[in-house]
């Protein structure tokens, strides 16, 4: 069966990450002796705080609006599923890969990219907000769960992966990063955004190779992410009726899937059609990314995890005809899901709760509970800001809601 091969995990290669030879965490731990130092990582990031919270954090449809649609956990576990997959076909670190998947949403806000973008608006005057450098404040800050440290003191490699999983964070390498997901605001030139202010203090502290790229298994992760956004928001704008099957079958390459199972299951049912063209699209662009990523791998040829940092290109990637197909799903996918009516109205109440939020907790913060307020008040500024920023990003869509709620009286 053609691809069977990759399915039996064997020895890793020369570039994967070595669990036994990581560089180690901020705060220095005994080893498990049980378990490898990313399979601990990936079991902290499962029962921290912040991953619970997922399940309550919009992906694109609120979860109130149905049951069955994607929420930000479950688009994690899909991530991580198929992170795994790539990470074994390509004989790196499968427990990395999923670490870094399972923790690359941490930083989301409420209301998924909505809610970023009105976060992003109140924190302008104060250092902006991005949910990587969010990420990495819940692994290394806002989680309160050891008795020795803040944070889950993950291992670098997982932490570089969190930051830099989309590609280096400063000049000195080659930029090579995927299109963002249509409703991400958009990087600055060459892709690289200025650099937020934790990341840069806290790689005071503890360097993690800004102007590299991450790790393959870090790469795994990021390819993904992109793979499942595609599968799921198909899946879910059909489900939700924003757009037809015909209407998709506008782009070609889901016009060829899509004639592939009618041919082959003539008169299936419509819900059994959307679940055969949405698994058949995830397995193309999975084998894809594989088959693209062993070829540049074979013409990088690095010995080492470091060597494919510094290889001054992204190594898993799609071939060029499937990135072409990804970026004619996405512009469709953009027009008519993200885009419709009945998405937007959703975006612009979202927005509107925590644009209201934001300045009554800036202005007022003893309208945080306790341990929130105890943080903010004495503080400046940009301080407060930022203490605010960590309260509101925390909060699942429902609670947002209830905090409209329970400040302005409904």
């Amino acid at each position: 069966m053609k691809g069977a091969h990759v399915a039996v995990r064997g020895p890793l290669a020369a570039y994967a990450s070595d669990a036994a030879h990581s560089r180690g965490r901020l705060y220095a731990e005994a080893p498990s002796p049980t378990r490898s130092e990313f399979q601990r990582d990936r079991d902290r990031i499962i029962h921290c705080t912040a991953f619970r919270r997922l399940a309550h954090k919009t992906q694109v449809f609120v979860p109130l609006d149905g049951d069955h649609f994607r929420t930000r956990l479950t688009h994690t576990i899909e991530v991580g599923q198929i992170a795994r997959a790539l990470a074994r076909a390509l004989r790196v670190d499968e427990d990395l890969a999923e670490a870094v998947a399972l923790a690359h949403d941490l930083g989301h806000t409420p209301f998924g990219h909505a809610g970023e973008g009105a976060l992003e608006a109140c924190m302008a005057p104060f250092g902006g907000f991005d949910h990587n450098a969010q990420a990495l404040r819940v692994v290394t800050l806002l989680e309160r769960r050891y008795a020795r440290y803040d944070g889950l003191d993950l291992t670098w490699e997982t932490l570089e992966g969190i930051v830099k999983h989309n590609g280096p964070l400063l000049p000195g390498a080659r930029d090579e990063h995927p299109l963002p997901h249509p409703e991400e605001p958009v990087a600055g030139v060459a892709g690289i955004r200025p650099l937020s202010r934790y990341i840069e203090a806290f790689d005071a502290i503890f360097p993690l190779d800004l102007a590299t790229f991450a790790s393959v298994e870090a790469q795994a992760a990021a390819q993904a992410d992109d793979i499942a956004y595609i599968g799921h928001d198909i899946d879910d704008g059909l489900r939700a009726e924003l757009f037809s099957l015909d209407d998709i079958a506008r782009t070609p390459f889901i016009a060829g899937v899509l004639a592939h199972v009618r041919d082959e299951h003539p008169g299936l049912e419509r819900a059994r059609v959307i679940h055969e063209l949405v698994r058949r699209v995830i397995t193309a662009f999975v084998e894809d990314a594989i088959g693209e990523s062993l070829r540049r791998l074979a013409r990088v040829s690095p010995a080492s995890a470091d060597e494919a940092r510094r290889a001054g290109e992204a190594i898993v990637r799609l071939s060029p005809p499937m990135a072409e197909a990804e970026r004619d799903i996405k512009a469709f996918l953009f027009a008519n899901m993200y885009r419709h009516e009945k998405v937007l109205g959703v975006w612009e109440r979202a927005r509107d709760a925590i644009s209201w939020l934001f300045p009554a907790f800036f202005e007022n913060p003893e309208l945080m509970p306790a341990e929130w307020a105890a943080q903010a008040v004495a503080l400046q500024d940009a301080d407060r800001a930022v203490v605010v920023a960590d309260y509101i990003a925390g909060m699942t869509d429902r609670y947002a809601l209830n905090e409209v709620k329970r400040v302005f009286g409904g």
